[in-house]
């Protein structure tokens, strides 16, 4: 007998195969029900009144309720009808700073007045701001005002979130960022894998000998990171203003020999040949890439590396190169989207509302947008076994909502929540 099962709802299960499997009958042994499944919005794995239902945290069954092979109460200790409602995966935001402390709304004022992100960055401001209020806090501290933050995503149906350090930039504070994560994932209903970002800037006491720096991080920081087993990859920003495409590669050499995959900030400000060093490395993502040229693009589709889009940020610095969106349709690399919430570039906290900046600003479709924040999200963490889509096996992480069509997700500027959330198969 299932633990739970979910009737009345429409289903974007983000898996082709189920809806195909199920409309040719062979995946199940199931008869044809090819009325019941369309494809309306694009490769979302559409099942039409359908039902799901959940074992021991996991998928169980997906299908048409039609296909039930008895009454839904005799199949289930617990059914739950959605009213009409559409049920996709728990959204996964893959690339988030969420773990800070300080404000820097000041910086946006300057930005507006015309003061380059560069150049704030350049005099001790940007990331070396919010280093200072990261570090003068303490753990406890840092965990109540991340909390709020990771409950804002929890509200808009996100289930698996990435966090990232780089506010430390010290063995102490880094470590400290990273335990705070963790927390944040046991005191929430939030699957949270963490991100070691020690080369996101070189820190104060380090000024004019960065060459140091990334010896200090890969010979003492990031072992002890690994040893405290507080990071499950290592990222690192790949720019003109942080480091250079060969500091970068000592550092993942570091980590692929502790036994850590990689992901990289890649060409966001100029192309450094970071999606293609990205590539090379078998990173899981290359993030933000604007200006990622069509060398790095084919290496990354050759790699499975993911481009993860990241519309916050190029909204809120007011960014003009788009990505290559068309370059990656054409080499077939998976785009996923996130937040990237930070307190100086994007401080963004609603999924939808980046998948709509993702269809305006970047003119990605909406089925595109809802398979950035599932599927290919999952993809960009290495979890594409875990969660991302609806389908027996996976994790049981789902969000309802009352919508006329997926494609509505898109549609509001952030306005709309969901009105059911399941983590691990318990609901919210």
């Amino acid at each position: 007998m299932w633990d739970r099962l979910w009737i009345d709802v429409h289903l974007a299960t983000m898996d082709r195969g189920v809806a195909t499997g199920l409309a040719s009958g062979m995946a199940t042994g199931l008869s044809p029900v090819s009325d019941r499944v369309t494809d309306a919005d694009g490769n979302l794995g559409i099942v039409r009144d359908g039902a799901l239902a959940v074992r021991n945290g996991h998928i169980a069954w997906v299908g048409p309720r039609s296909a039930l092979k008895a009454a839904p109460e005799t199949l289930a200790r617990e059914v739950i009808s959605c009213n009409g409602h559409w049920m996709t995966p728990g959204l996964i935001d893959p690339h988030t700073h969420l773990v800070y402390a300080g404000d820097r709304s000041g910086e946006f004022a300057e930005r507006l007045e015309g003061v380059s992100y560069e150049a704030i960055a350049r005099r001790g401001g940007g990331i070396l701001s919010t280093m200072r209020a990261t570090r003068e806090s303490s753990e406890d501290e840092l965990l109540a005002v991340s909390l709020k933050r990771a409950r804002a995503l929890v509200a808009q149906g996100v289930t698996t979130v990435e966090i990232k350090s780089g506010y430390g930039l010290t063995l102490r504070d880094e470590m400290k960022q990273l335990r705070v994560a963790r927390r944040i994932g046991a005191s929430l209903g939030l699957r949270v894998r963490t991100s070691f970002l020690g080369a996101h800037a070189v820190p104060p006491e380090y000024a004019g000998r960065r060459a140091a720096y990334v010896a200090h991080l890969c010979e003492d920081i990031l072992p002890a990171v690994v040893e405290a087993g507080l990071a499950d990859y290592v990222d690192g920003f790949c720019e003109g203003i942080a480091f250079q495409p060969e500091e970068i590669a000592r550092l993942f050499e570091t980590a692929q020999a502790l036994g850590l995959s990689v992901r990289l900030h890649a060409d966001q400000l100029s192309d450094l040949g970071g999606a293609g060093l990205a590539a090379r490395f078998g990173a899981l993502s290359a993030d933000h890439v604007e200006y990622a040229n069509e060398t790095g693009i084919s290496a990354m589709a050759q790699a499975g590396t993911v481009a993860v889009l990241l519309p916050g940020a190029f909204y809120f610095v007011r960014e003009t190169r788009l990505p290559p969106i068309d370059a990656f349709r054409r080499y077939a690399v998976p785009m996923a989207l996130a937040t990237d919430c930070n307190p100086g570039t994007s401080p963004v906290l609603s999924p939808t509302a980046v998948m709509n900046m993702a269809c305006t600003l970047f003119r990605l479709t909406p089925s595109e947008a809802l398979l950035g924040h599932t599927r290919h999200a999952a993809s960009a963490l290495g979890l594409s076994a875990v969660c991302g889509a609806l389908a027996p096996g996976l994790a049981a992480d789902m969000a309802v909502w009352d919508v006329s069509a997926p494609h509505e997700l898109s549609y509001w500027i952030g306005g709309v929540r969901p009105v059911g959330r399941v983590f691990g198969g318990q609901p919210d």
